[in-house]
């Protein structure tokens, strides 16, 4: 894939991010909404199918690189800058648009499956939960600091295992060149480890999409969507994911090197 398509690209990042997001907001209204077979499964049930919603996502966006993740665009960004390599800066827009977009759509596809439940649920903050992220104890800069640490850990590791194992000629770097499987193990392991404190949005599409559909979807009974909060799951994974790629490297040099 010389020159990749532009158009293809973002349809890539689209279907993959809708498929992401279904998938993982599906498993958080199966344990958090009355009524449902899986109420009450608990956290590590929604660390699961997190890991399996991206597995999936992967899988589907392997023509793009499959970032689904604007944190991941920018986190290749910045390791492309720090090692002087080329960036194809056409496919930004498209990159960052089929995430945006898939994002909302998959929102939406989860509050059609899961209508009914959204109907009997009484808790607005159930429903807002279905959606996006919110955090354990809100503390502003804590919270903050927890994002960026729990997405440098994501891009982090996908630039080194794909700097130890290559890419296939042409095809762009992302969540692909780790493998649909060992990406899926990552993202539950961050899910456990370091998603406590605010539900690990790591992807500040899978927040910020879900958040628009919570906000103009006719949901009955739904309360405000916590715009004040709304910022954090943009800002820290894109800080994270900055990060990671230009600390990348120089500490997956100095260790491949040791």
């Amino acid at each position: 894939m010389d020159d990749p398509n532009i158009g293809l690209i973002f349809l890539s990042e689209l279907v993959g991010t809708a498929m992401l997001v279904l998938l993982g907001c599906g498993v958080v209204a199966n344990v958090v909404l009355k009524g449902n077979k899986g109420f009450g499964g608990g956290f590590l049930m929604i660390n699961f199918g997190w890991g399996f919603a991206v597995f999936a996502g992967v899988t589907v966006s392997i023509y793009s690189g499959a970032h689904i993740n604007p944190a991941v665009t920018f986190g290749l960004l910045a390791n492309s800058l720090a090692t002087g390599a080329e960036y194809n800066w056409a496919a930004l827009p498209a990159y960052l648009g089929g995430q945006f977009l898939g994002a909302f759509l998959g929102a939406v596809l989860c509050w059609l499956a899961y209508k009914q439940h959204f109907d009997i649920e009484e808790d607005p903050g159930a429903k807002l939960g279905t959606f996006s992220t919110g955090p354990g104890i809100r503390n502003t800069g804590w919270n903050l600091i927890t994002e960026i640490i729990g997405t440098f850990v994501l891009v982090f590791v996908v630039i080194g295992f794909g700097a130890q194992n290559g890419t296939e000629d042409g095809v762009p770097a992302g969540l692909a060149a780790l493998g649909a499987l060992p990406v899926a193990l990552l993202v539950v392991g961050i899910g456990a480890s370091l998603g406590g404190p605010t539900g690990y949005a790591i992807n500040p599409a899978r927040d910020l999409g879900p958040r628009i559909a919570h906000a103009v979807l006719p949901i009955r009974g739904k309360g405000d969507s916590d715009w004040g909060y709304s910022w954090i799951p943009v800002a820290g994974p894109i800080i994270g994911g900055v990060l990671a790629g230009l600390a990348a490297p120089a500490l997956i040099a100095t260790i491949a090197a040791a």
